[in-house]
């Protein structure tokens, strides 16, 4: 492989670190799971550097609309007439500055957990790409991490 070639690996995360293997139909995040930042481990970034790749796409990770209570920290449950299963779609982005907390051990330092992946990830000399576009937007858009200016 020479040095000017690319080579991208995407992981989705909340399928990727799932030891769940649970498929309700519509079923909660207790029932069938999901995988967090935290199981993208050194050894997962070796396996996967192994592939010769040179960048990982982490996709779903912004936050996105979901029927997953998560009131407790300031995130509330979108419409069920409009997310996609309960999960929802990471296509639907509800929070341009936040992070998916169902990928998060504890949500409420959710996006130390993500920038704690990125570090592991260029610890590994891996580069990272996430997926920002802005048309892919929930009709509940509203964000609870933005800066205040």
């Amino acid at each position: 492989m020479n040095d000017k070639q690319i080579v991208i690996y995407q992981l989705l995360p909340r399928l990727f670190g799932n030891k769940n293997t649970t498929n309700i139909p519509y079923g909660t995040i207790q029932q069938n799971g999901s995988g967090k930042f935290n199981d993208i481990t050194d050894k997962a970034l070796d396996g996967i550097k192994e592939l010769h790749v040179n960048y990982v796409w982490y996709t779903g990770v912004l936050a996105h609309a979901s029927l997953t209570d998560y009131s407790a920290y300031g995130i509330k449950p979108d419409d069920a007439d409009v997310v996609k299963g309960r999960a929802g779609s990471p296509y639907a982005i509800r929070d341009y500055y936040d992070v998916d907390p169902d990928l998060a051990v504890d949500v409420k330092n959710r996006m130390k957990e993500f920038e704690a992946l990125v570090k592991r990830t260029h610890a590994k000399n891996l580069k990272v790409l996430i997926d920002f576009i802005p048309n892919h937007v929930a009709r509940s858009y509203h964000s609870d991490a933005k800066p205040k200016m």
